[in-house]
C-alpha cells in the first residue's frame, strides 16, 4: 500500500481570468506530465478540453489530473471561476484536502474569488495563496496582500517577495530561507539561479521574516517562549508551525510569481508538500443517517484497513463513455468488486477504473483511501451518492446544491429533434445537478432551469454542437393563477327536454374564497332528499373540473370553497351527468360575480452584496415591487432578504452584477401566490387572451 502522507488532494480556484488553468498547466509541465505547455489564449490547455472552453477561454467544468512532485502524489482539480458554474467549485471543495487560491496581481481579490473563498471557508479547506501575473502592468503584490486581509477577512503570511515589478519582474525571494530565485529570459521554468538576497531588499526581507516567525510560533507555546527570550527557532520548527496554522486555516502562506512566464511556481509546489495536509491530517468526513440527514457521530477514518467508503462527486460524459469521479475516503476499491450505492440501495460492479490525466486515461487495478479516480460505465450513480462496502452500509454527508434561478422554454426546430433532445438533456442533467428540466403541463413546452444566463446559454450551445439538436429558445414564462375575493350565493338549473328522456339538475350553492393554499374544497349540507346523495360526487366533479381554467385569462384557479345547500331533481330526467353539467355552468356563472382576481408567484429572494452597494440594491428591489424583510451584515458584505414577484426578477442577475461590479449574488425560491396589482393584471390578461386567440 502507498504511504498516505505522500498524497496531496488539491484544487485550484479563483476569479475568472486570474490564471487558474495556466497555473495547472505549469504544474503539469514542472511535474513532467506534459512536455509542451498549452496556452489558454490559444485554446490548447490540457484541462480545458471542451470546445466551448477552448473557444471562450474559460473553464466550465472542473477537470482532474494526477502528477508527482519530489516523490509526492498530487491530485489536482482545476475549477471554473464564473459564478454560473460555482457548483463545480463547490463539489470539488467537498472532496479536496487543500487548495491553492490564485489571485491576479493587478486585479487583486475579485468578486468570484470572494465567493469561492467563502465556499472554501464553509468546507474548512486549508489553502496557500498564489498571487499570479506579477509581470503585468499595474501588478502590486503588497496591495493584493492588503486586500486579502480587508476583503476576505483572512490572515496571509508572506512567504516570498517579488524581485522587480511589471516588466522588470525577474524572480522571488524565499523569506524563510533568505534565498533569491532569479529566472533568465528564456521562459523555461528550470532556467533559474539561486542567489543572495539583492542588497536593496535585505531590510524588507528581514522585516517580513520577523512577521512570519512571530505569526508561526503562536502555534507552539514552548517555541514562542523561547523566541521571546531571543532564541530563533530552526527552519524545520518554523515549517512545522506554519503547517499546523495552515491546517486549521489560522493563516494562509502567501506566494507570488507569474505562471505564464514560469516564474515562482516551484516554490508553490514545495509549499503544497510542506504546508497542505495529507488525507490523514484532515478532519474525517462525518457519516449521516440516510433518513434524517443528521450526523450519526461516526466518521469515515482515512485508512486502507477500514471498510470502503467513497463519494461520487461528479459525472461526466465523454468520448470514452460515462465517467463517475470518486473520492475514496476509506478502504480499498478493486476492479471487479461489487459495491453498494447507499442512496439507491442497489449494488454495482466496478468495471474499468482509471486515473485521470486531464483527458488521457491510465487504467488502474485498485485504488485506496485518499485517491481520486474515475470509474467508467456506472449505471445508477448520481452526484453526491455514497458508495460503500456491501456488508457495511453507510451514508457520507451529502452535497447540497443551490436551486436554479432562471428558466427558459425551448423546443426542437424539427420533429425528429425531440427524441434526440430528450436523451441529450437526460445526460446533461446527470452531469450537472444545478441544471434542471421540466415539462410545462399547461403549454407542453420543455423548460430548462439553470444558475444564470451564461449557464443556460452554454447548455443550449452544448445541445447544438455536441448532440446536434437545434433549439428554438423562448422568453421566460411566469405561471399565474386566479382566485375569487367575495362570497356569493347562487342557483343554477340545467334542463334539456327533447323527445325521450331529458336532463334535469338544479343546484343552490354558496361559493366563497378558501384558505390560502387550500386548492378546491367541496361540501354538501343538503337535508331532505332535494338533491339525492348519489349525485353529490357528480356535482363535486363538475366544479373541480372547472378549476383548471379561470374566467379572467384561463389560468388555473386556486383556493375556492363550494357549499351545496339545496336544489331540485326530477324522478326520471335527473342523472349524474345532468348534475355535473349543472355544476360546470354554475362555476362559469358565479366566478365573475365573486370578484375574480389574478394571483402571481412571489419569490423568497436572498441577495448578497458588498456594503457599498446596499442602498442601490434595496432601491432596485423596491422598484421591482419587492418587500424587504431582513438585512444581515457579515464579514464580506450584507445579505438582504425579501419577497419579490417572479415576473420582476427576469434578467436580475445581470442588473445585480452591474450594480455591484460583479460582486453581488442572489438565490431565490418560490414562496407563495399573492394578488396581482390591477395595472399588472390588466396587461397579463390582455396578453393571455391574445395568445389564446392565436391557438
Amino acid at each position: 500500500m502507498t504511504d498516505l502522507s505522500k498524497y496531496r488532494n488539491i484544487g485550484i480556484f479563483a476569479h475568472v481570468d486570474a490564471g487558474k488553468t495556466t497555473t495547472t498547466e505549469r504544474i503539469l509541465k514542472l511535474t513532467g506530465q506534459i512536455h509542451k505547455t498549452g496556452e489558454v489564449h490559444d485554446g490548447e490547455s490540457t484541462t480545458d478540453f471542451m470546445e466551448q472552453e477552448a473557444e471562450r477561454g474559460i473553464t466550465i467544468q472542473s477537470a482532474a489530473v494526477s502528477c508527482f512532485w519530489k516523490g509526492y502524489r498530487f491530485n489536482v482539480i482545476d475549477t471554473p471561476g464564473h459564478v454560473d458554474f460555482t457548483v463545480e467549485v463547490y463539489r470539488s471543495l467537498k472532496v479536496l484536502d487543500g487548495g491553492i487560491g490564485v489571485f491576479c496581481g493587478s486585479g487583486g481579490v475579485e468578486p468570484q474569488s470572494e465567493t469561492n473563498w467563502r465556499y472554501a471557508n464553509d468546507s474548512e479547506v486549508a489553502r496557500v495563496i498564489f498571487v499570479n501575473k506579477l509581470d503585468r502592468m499595474g501588478a502590486d503584490f503588497f496591495n493584493v496582500v492588503e486586500q486579502v486581509k480587508k476583503v476576505l477577512g483572512a490572515n496571509p503570511i508572506v512567504m516570498t517577495l517579488p524581485i522587480g515589478r511589471e516588466d522588470d519582474f525577474v524572480g522571488v525571494v524565499d523569506v524563510l530561507e533568505r534565498k533569491a530565485y532569479v529566472w533568465d529570459d528564456t521562459g523555461l521554468p528550470e532556467n533559474y539561479e539561486v542567489q543572495d538576497v539583492p542588497a536593496d531588499m535585505v531590510d524588507q526581507v528581514e522585516e517580513y521574516r520577523e512577521m512570519m516567525i512571530e505569526t508561526a510560533v503562536e502555534q507552539d507555546d514552548d517555541l514562542m517562549m523561547a523566541y521571546m527570550d531571543g532564541e530563533e527557532p530552526s527552519i524545520e520548527e518554523i515549517k512545522r508551525c506554519i503547517r499546523a496554522g495552515t491546517r486549521t486555516c489560522t493563516f494562509f502562506p502567501t506566494f507570488c510569481g507569474s505562471a505564464f512566464k514560469n516564474k515562482g511556481m516551484q516554490l508553490v509546489l514545495d509549499a503544497v508538500v510542506d504546508y497542505l495536509p495529507s488525507p490523514t491530517e484532515v478532519d474525517p468526513q462525518p457519516l449521516t443517517n440516510p433518513e434524517t440527514g443528521e450526523a450519526t457521530g461516526e466518521v469515515a477514518i482515512v485508512s486502507a484497513e477500514e471498510p470502503l467508503r467513497a463519494l461520487a462527486f461528479k459525472i461526466m460524459d465523454d468520448r470514452f463513455g460515462a465517467l463517475t469521479f470518486i473520492r475514496i475516503y476509506s478502504g480499498v476499491m478493486k476492479k471487479g468488486d461489487t459495491i453498494l450505492n447507499s442512496a439507491t440501495g442497489k449494488t454495482e460492479r466496478i468495471g474499468r477504473m482509471v486515473e485521470m490525466q486531464a483527458n488521457e486515461r491510465n487504467e488502474l487495478i485498485s485504488a485506496q483511501a485518499g485517491d481520486i479516480i474515475a470509474v467508467v460505465g456506472m449505471k445508477n450513480v448520481q452526484t453526491g451518492h455514497t458508495l460503500c462496502d456491501v456488508k457495511h452500509e453507510c451514508t457520507l454527508e451529502p452535497m447540497i446544491f443551490p436551486n436554479p434561478v432562471i428558466s427558459i422554454a425551448v423546443a426542437p426546430k424539427d420533429k425528429g429533434g425531440s427524441e434526440k433532445m430528450g436523451i441529450a438533456i437526460g445526460k446533461m442533467v446527470a452531469e450537472d445537478p444545478t441544471f434542471q428540466v421540466e415539462t410545462d403541463e399547461e403549454t407542453g413546452e420543455t423548460i430548462l432551469k439553470g444558475m444564470g444566463e451564461l449557464h443556460l446559454d452554454i447548455k443550449v450551445d452544448i445541445l447544438k454542437r455536441t448532440y446536434g439538436v437545434d433549439l428554438v429558445v423562448g422568453k421566460p414564462q411566469v405561471a399565474y393563477r386566479e382566485t375569487i375575493t367575495q362570497a356569493v350565493e347562487d342557483s343554477y338549473t340545467h334542463k334539456k327536454q327533447s323527445g325521450g328522456s331529458g336532463q334535469f339538475g338544479k343546484i343552490d350553492y354558496r361559493m366563497k374564497p378558501g384558505e390560502p393554499n387550500s386548492g378546491f374544497t367541496f361540501k354538501s349540507v343538503v337535508v331532505g332528499g332535494n338533491v339525492p346523495k348519489e349525485f353529490w360526487p357528480a356535482i363535486e366533479k363538475g366544479f373541480a373540473g372547472m378549476m383548471g381554467t379561470g374566467v379572467l385569462a384561463g389560468f388555473p384557479v386556486l383556493d375556492v370553497e363550494v357549499e351545496l345547500f339545496d336544489g331540485g331533481f326530477h324522478a326520471v330526467d335527473s342523472s349524474a351527468v345532468a348534475f355535473e353539467i349543472a355544476a360546470r355552468g354554475a362555476f362559469r356563472q358565479s366566478m365573475p360575480k365573486a370578484g375574480a382576481q389574478l394571483l402571481e408567484p412571489i419569490m423568497n429572494v436572498d441577495v448578497f452584496t458588498p456594503e457599498d452597494h446596499v442602498g442601490d440594491v434595496i432601491g432596485d428591489l423596491n422598484r421591482r415591487r419587492g418587500m424587504i424583510k431582513d438585512q444581515q451584515a457579515g464579514a464580506t458584505g450584507v445579505r438582504i432578504k425579501g419577497d419579490v414577484p417572479l415576473s420582476e426578477m427576469f434578467g436580475y442577475i445581470g442588473t445585480l452584477r452591474t450594480m455591484t461590479s460583479g460582486r453581488g449574488q442572489f438565490s431565490m425560491e418560490f414562496s407563495h401566490y399573492a394578488p396581482c396589482p390591477a395595472n399588472v393584471a390588466e396587461k397579463v390578461i390582455a396578453e393571455q387572451k391574445e395568445k389564446n386567440a392565436k391557438k
